[in-house]
């Protein structure tokens, strides 16, 4: 008997697993949700630094890779940050108003980015949000919402800026909103905007969590008409019922940041599918589009794809790229969920969409927990087993006959993987076609024929920085950027600068032009400080010629072995070599300038230029001042190894010129 018993119950888990289960796509009873698209997010802060500083066709084919239609990732958003002078995770971005009778929309990349992308896909929609403020939009205060017409006005000149300077019409503005929900200022943003002739941009609020927003849009009217979607940060993949009350447009404004081997293209995968199928959110946008920023900085390799080496002209297309593909090379925004999407019985989701024009696009994912794990919230267990699935084609599709395939398979045991493979289509039969879906697989059906996995040549092997690096910063060689070529600003902002009364050896420099603490999230140093270089360099010599623009107060420095950079660069550590405009000098073990190895006095004053040169080797640290010796042999323990940097002693103006680096080892 119990034989019998265990043979019936084999059976019956055979058919229960090998006929699979049935789920049915169907518009006959009405369509879900407006899809808006899968996007990237550069800032937030400094994430595309290095991707400008690419020799072509390097930075051409990235750039393709991520905005090309039907070639990579086919990206249909583009977030950036509205630049103001803070950190805001791994560098500073310039504002266009640094000071408030200031206005200059050449600074940064963004500009430069927004127009290839519009280049490459002209109907790529465009979202700037500012993670930080200049010190004067908070009027002394690190608060951007005390004055909240101020601020107002600041961000609205940034959108006409846009479209005067650029030709670049943004679609949408987000609100900062890292500490607290601010009503007040976003009824009053959506005023400005519209005085301004710009009713057409609309509002994402409040780029952070669910509540309170959802909740207060609900009871406050005007709020409800100010606001067009409601965009949140890593959700899970879920909302929460406020939000779905509100019929608001709900998206997930900033996503993903997990680092972007195979399991971080296993969270895309899953979380681009079930934002909509647990949270109903029709958009998506990863932080970050690009890891395009040193390594050693926080959250490396955190974006879509990597392109960290412009001196070597090495970069990786990765996992989410093509994952990526296989929602956005086979829709558009405009394009309609089904109301039939889910969850398979077996692990897994699935969604489809269509353009109401007979098109249909399906995608399907089965990427198991801890293979699909991303850095934020939490992931709860779940199991996914491999299984049989139907697929039964009803309403207006049902008269389709056959779908176009394409396939990726992450393999975590032999690193076989494939990425977005285009194979044989498969055949629908009196409405209905089956497929065996193993764990780990990403598979796209669709009615839409030209999908393409594009490529380029392999680009150039990695290496590392230049041992021998030198840039006497002269604007001429860079005439799109403001920024020098490789320099990675982690408090301040370094900028071109021409010495309009100085048409000496000094006309051309670079010039730190920050002169108050910013209104900012993340705690930007006392100090300023770029850094460049490898991380690994140990022993160094660094010279620069500098020129302190404060009388009295002021004061500058060069650096080695710098330890840290991003949201902890407060607690920077490595050789710094200080001059003050009182005629001092000193060596410290960190930026804050706490621990001493040697001081002394150097006679520099302000409005000098001099040349500073450190070098460290082994445990010992020595300087020149103009080639003369201001001291020898300092010892010196940690750090062992970082970056070369230069800066100031405050938020205040300086210049610097004729950077060197020779890596002694």
């Amino acid at each position: 008997m119990d034989s019998y018993c265990c043979v019936f119950l084999s059976i019956f888990l055979c058919i229960s697993i090998c006929l699979g289960e049935d789920y049915d796509l169907d518009d006959k009873t009405g369509l879900g949700r407006s899809f808006d698209g899968i996007g990237g997010l550069s800032g937030g802060g400094a994430t595309s630094r290095l991707l400008v500083n690419y020799a072509e066709p390097y930075r051409s084919q990235i750039l393709d890779y991520l905005f090309k239609p039907t070639f990579g990732a086919s990206l249909q958003i583009l977030k950036v940050e509205i630049g103001g002078d803070a950190q805001t995770t791994d560098g500073t971005e310039p504002s266009h108003m640094h000071y408030e009778d200031d206005e200059n929309y050449f600074r940064g990349y963004e500009w430069w980015l927004m127009k290839e992308a519009k280049k490459r896909n002209p109907n790529i929609t465009l979202i700037g949000l500012p993670w930080a403020f200049p010190g004067w939009v908070g009027n002394g205060e690190n608060w951007p919402y005390s004055f909240p017409d101020i601020t107002a006005s600041y961000v609205v000149s940034w959108i006409l800026g846009a479209k005067q300077y650029h030709d670049l019409d943004i679609d949408y503005v987000g609100i900062w909103n890292e500490r607290s929900f601010n009503s007040k200022y976003i009824k009053l943003l959506r005023y400005t905007l519209d005085k301004s002739g710009l009713e057409r941009v609309k509002i994402i609020a409040s780029d952070n969590l669910w509540e309170p927003i959802s909740s207060v849009v609900i009871a406050d009217k005007e709020l409800q008409d100010a606001v067009e979607i409601l965009g949140v940060h890593y959700p899970g993949t879920n909302t929460v019922p406020e939000a779905l009350k509100t019929g608001k447009k709900l998206w997930s404004s900033e996503d993903y940041s997990t680092f972007n081997d195979n399991v971080g293209g296993g969270c895309w995968a899953r979380i681009l599918n079930q934002n909509y199928v647990n949270g109903k959110m029709t958009a998506t946008i990863s932080w970050n589009l690009v890891s395009s920023y040193y390594e050693d900085l926080p959250f490396e390799r955190d974006g879509l794809m990597t392109a960290k080496e412009p001196w070597s002209g090495n970069y990786v297309v990765e996992s989410p790229i093509w994952i990526t593909a296989h929602t956005t090379q086979f829709t558009e925004p405009g394009w309609t969920y089904l109301q039939t999407v889910g969850h398979f019985t077996h692990g897994g989701s699935y969604v489809a969409l269509t353009d109401e024009r007979g098109n249909l696009t399906i995608i399907t994912e089965t990427m198991t927990h801890d293979h699909s794990v991303c850095i934020r919230p939490p992931l709860p267990s779940y199991d996914v087993t491999a299984q049989n699935v139907t697929f039964h084609l009803k309403g207006t599709f049902a008269s389709i006959s056959e779908l176009q395939v394409w396939h990726s398979k992450f393999d975590f045991k032999t690193n076989k993987t494939v990425l977005f493979q285009n194979i044989k289509p498969i055949k629908v039969t009196e409405g209905s076609f089956s497929i065996e879906l193993d764990v780990d697989e990403v598979y796209t059906f669709t009615t839409v024929r030209n999908g393409q996995r594009g490529s380029y040549p392999d680009p150039p092997p990695s290496a590392p920085f230049p041992k021998s690096y030198k840039d006497d910063f002269d604007v001429s060689g860079n005439p799109y950027f403001s920024e020098a070529p490789n320099f990675a600003d982690q408090t301040g902002v370094f900028e071109y600068f021409t010495n309009q009364t100085d048409p000496g050896p000094h006309v051309s420099t670079l010039r730190q032009v920050v002169t108050q603490r910013p209104v900012t999230w993340v705690a930007d140093a006392d100090q300023t400080i770029s850094v460049i270089g490898d991380y690994q360099w140990q022993d160094l010599m660094v010279s620069c010629d500098i020129y302190m623009e404060s009388v009295h107060t002021g004061g500058v420095f060069i650096a080695v072995r710098v330890n840290k950079g991003g949201g902890v660069v407060r607690s920077t550590r490595g050789v710094f070599l200080w001059v003050y405009a009182d005629g001092t000098y000193k060596v410290t073990n960190d930026l804050n300038g706490m621990t001493v190895l040697a001081e002394g006095m150097s006679g520099t004053r302000a409005r000098v230029w001099y040349t500073l040169t450190l070098t460290v080797k082994g445990n010992y640290a020595s300087a020149d001042l103009d080639g003369y010796p201001l001291w020898k042999n300092a010892v010196l323990w940690e750090p062992r190894h970082g970056w070369a940097a230069m800066g100031t002693s405050s938020f205040e103006l300086a210049q610097f010129d004729n950077f060197a680096i020779e890596a002694l080892a």
